[in-house]
């Protein structure tokens, strides 16, 4: 594997965790449509960003430790389902659970594949 792969399949999953990260974070903005003091929508910003502190979370510890981001991220699109219940339509699972998905299982290659490419190298 050349070494442009190699670096592809460290970064891509990072990159997209915080992506991802950022696209979660953007339905928390809904709070200040709402007529709510200003203390209340700092409260409701706050509680609407405890998902985004999870990816946070397991993407910090996803950093040197492959396996916990390919587990955790698994876990996030799983736990998006459950939650939910199945009640959105299709598209949203997709794109949600779909991309927790995808982003835990380059985790998972690169903690596969990357760890021998990078030793061996």
């Amino acid at each position: 594997m050349s070494r442009i792969n190699e670096r592809l399949l460290y970064w891509a999953p990072r990159a997209l965790g915080i992506a991802f990260a950022l696209f979660i974070s953007a339905f928390a903005l809904d709070v200040f449509s709402e007529n709510l003091t200003f203390g209340k929508q700092l409260l409701a910003l706050a509680i609407h960003l405890i998902p985004t502190y999870l990816i946070v979370i397991v993407l910090a510890f996803a950093w040197k430790r492959e396996w916990l981001g390919a587990v955790g991220f698994i876990a996030m699109g799983l736990l998006y389902m459950w939650i939910t219940r199945l009640r959105f339509p299709l598209p949203a699972y997709i794109i949600v659970s779909g991309s927790a998905f995808l982003i835990g299982l380059l985790f998972l290659a690169d903690w596969l594949f990357g760890r021998k490419l990078r030793s061996s190298a």
